[in-house]
């Protein structure tokens, strides 16, 4: 792990840097934060459907209403009914927390389906500049690969740079969940990537943290959600120093665990500007949310974990290669986003990042980190590997495997 330097001289020069930086991102870039999507979005087009629908001559629901009102109402369709709104509303079933998970993959699916006719076409239209084009075709080889048999989709959006959320194992059957929560540039095009950036993608993420859940505690039954449902920063930019994403992220973070069926405890691996969202989310989130651990964080917009008010277990890593060191943890007027979640002072517990690579090198199969991203969410707390810096990362669990 990194040391740690708190010399005086050191500190005001980062704060020096802090504020230059800021400087410099105010002048040459833009405030992405508060642009508004066209109106004319597929999925604002959908709602506005579902808004007029009926089903049986009743109104449907608010698409907004709390996760337990939707799931009374699908409850009280018959299966014909729940199917044929599926269909004909996709891009509105597909993302309503309360519908049931089966439904949502068959929206999902045939919202892709639909959203892939789409970039077919814009393949072809010579409105379009070549740019336009070949992102159209970039766009439409994702939407492919998303529709391969077996894949399961909790979310679905392709408005603007795109949203999803998918699901690997059975989130009905689960004993535990865990939820990747990715950070800046996620979007439908970053959902995953090629070899050799497999791990460093959302889908990379989720499908190593579930083989390595499996293969380390075969007698538990866990899930993965590869959680890229919510608006990123766009680059290392204005955007990606506020607050503002994470804060709406977190709406919707906290909107899909309240959704989750069953009881099983859920557990939170939140990377980069993605911890910064679940900083902000812990306060709110429900209780079954026990364990919240961060990689690579610029910081949880707190000074310390009590600060953070919840009362899941708070983990954090971050290997010795990972740029995110450098990086001013300062809170300014709004910008940055506190302390250092890997200083001993924060509060967290800290654990061995092992032999991970780089800031998008933690999931990569092999290594220490994954294996303890891996205990952590199966509960088996024992097995986790604590940094040289917090020794006594995994004291005071009662409960849990191995302990």
């Amino acid at each position: 792990m990194t040391s740690f330097d708190s010399s005086p001289t050191l500190t005001a020069w980062r704060a020096l840097l802090a504020v230059a930086v800021v400087f410099v991102m105010l002048a040459t870039t833009g405030w992405t934060a508060v642009r508004h999507q066209p109106s004319d979005e597929p999925r604002t087009i959908a709602l506005a459907a579902w808004a007029r629908g009926r089903v049986a001559g009743h109104a449907l629901p608010d698409a907004d209403a709390p996760p337990h009102r939707l799931a009374h109402f699908f409850a009280t369709l018959t299966a014909a009914q729940r199917t044929a709104l599926a269909d004909k509303y996709p891009l509105v079933v597909g993302n309503l927390n309360g519908a049931p998970v089966t439904l949502r993959y068959r929206a999902n699916r045939r919202a892709v389906v639909q959203a892939r006719q789409v970039e077919r076409r814009r393949m072809h239209d010579v409105r379009l500049s070549p740019d336009g084009r070949a992102e159209a075709v970039r766009r439409m080889n994702r939407l492919d690969s998303m529709l391969a048999r077996g894949r399961h989709f909790l979310a679905f959006d392709p408005s603007g740079k795109g949203r999803a959320a998918e699901v690997f194992g059975s989130l009905d059957r689960a004993d535990r969940i865990s939820v990747i929560v990715p950070g800046v540039d996620t979007s439908l095009l970053t959902l995953e990537r090629s070899a050799p950036r497999v791990n460093a993608a959302p889908v990379g993420m989720a499908k190593s943290l579930y083989a390595a859940e499996r293969a380390a505690f075969p007698g538990t039954r866990t899930a993965v959600i590869a959680w890229a449902d919510y608006t990123s920063p766009a680059g290392i930019g204005m955007d990606a120093a506020l607050g503002n994403l994470a804060e709406r992220g977190a709406v919707r973070l906290k909107a899909l665990v309240e959704a989750l069926p069953g009881v099983a405890p859920v557990s939170l691996f939140c990377h980069s500007y993605g911890s910064v969202l679940c900083g902000v989310a812990a306060h709110e989130l429900p209780a079954r949310v026990g364990d919240i651990a961060v990689a690579g964080s610029p910081g949880m917009r707190v000074e310390n974990a009590a600060q953070l008010r919840t009362g899941a277990r708070v983990w954090a890593t971050r290997d010795r290669d990972d740029w995110i060191q450098d990086v001013p943890n300062l809170e300014l007027g709004g910008l940055g986003h506190g302390a250092d979640p890997v200083d001993p002072g924060f509060g967290s517990r800290v654990v061995s990042a092992g032999d991970a690579v780089g800031h998008s090198g933690y999931f990569e199969p092999g290594t220490e980190s994954l294996g303890n991203f891996a205990a952590i969410g199966v509960g088996a707390y024992a097995s986790v590997s604590c940094a040289a810096s917090d020794s006594g990362c995994h004291e005071s669990i009662t409960g849990s495997q191995g302990v």
